[in-house]
């Protein structure tokens, strides 16, 4: 089970260790000690997975003034234990810690494509984005931002969600590329070039999430991959 820390939890020695626990262990940190799973997207915007102290401090050291978890946050008032080093290293380095939460496994509701859109509008740059791994959320959000922050071709766009960068197609994860195979349909069928005003015109007038999530099928061992040997979220 994740540990889940209370602010005043964390304040404390055991709390901090805890912490350290969680992020290293739980989390597999110790893996992103050695496997670097972070790319630049234009100049001004990056994509990553989930950051250590050490690694905030680096991005604070190339001028990093706006981080996005992709993670989010909970509801509660007690955070699992790496969010609480997240947000005390951002705050150390005068960095925005924006939680924001996307999902690897759904259809991206309108909320988060709107959502993440507005994010991308108002945030002061360069900025950097992350999820556990830098694949799958990582991947949907990057996308995202070359379509429509960067204005760059959708099929360029997606180059975003490839094994490149870890993200499994054929796994529950490939439920973010029918999403946007949905659309490129629709696209065809409107006879128009995917562009985001036609896109965003489609998310909040036509798409049907769960259609879009019913319509998807996955692989066993694309699952098997992802699910039980990654261990994706």
């Amino acid at each position: 089970m994740p540990t889940f820390l209370l602010p005043d939890e964390f304040a404390t020695e055991e709390g901090r260790r805890r912490a350290w626990r969680s992020l290293m262990w739980e989390d597999h940190g110790f893996l992103r000690v050695v496997y670097d799973n972070s790319h630049l997207l234009g100049e001004n915007m990056w994509r990553s997975f989930q950051p250590s102290p050490k690694h905030i401090e680096r991005w604070a050291k190339r001028g990093i003034k706006t981080i996005i978890n992709l993670r989010g946050m909970r509801e509660e008032e007690d955070q699992v234990g790496f969010w609480h080093l997240e947000n005390e290293a951002c705050r150390q380095h005068d960095i925005e810690l924006i939680n924001f939460r996307a999902y690897s496994r759904e259809a991206p509701s309108r909320d988060f494509i709107f959502g993440i859109k507005e994010i991308f509008d108002r945030i002061e740059y360069p900025a950097m984005m992350h999820c556990k791994s830098g694949a799958d959320r990582a991947g949907i959000s990057s996308t995202l931002y070359m379509f429509l922050k960067e204005q760059k071709p959708l099929d360029e766009a997606l180059i975003q969600l490839t094994y490149k960068y870890g993200h499994v197609r054929h796994g529950k994860t490939g439920v973010l590329d029918h999403f946007f195979d949905v659309y490129k349909q629709a696209a065809e069928k409107d006879g128009v070039t995917p562009n985001p005003e036609h896109f965003l015109a489609w998310v909040q007038n036509d798409y049907d999430k769960g259609a879009v999530q019913k319509g998807f099928k996955d692989q066993w061992w694309g699952t098997l991959l992802t699910d039980k040997i990654l261990r994706r979220e």
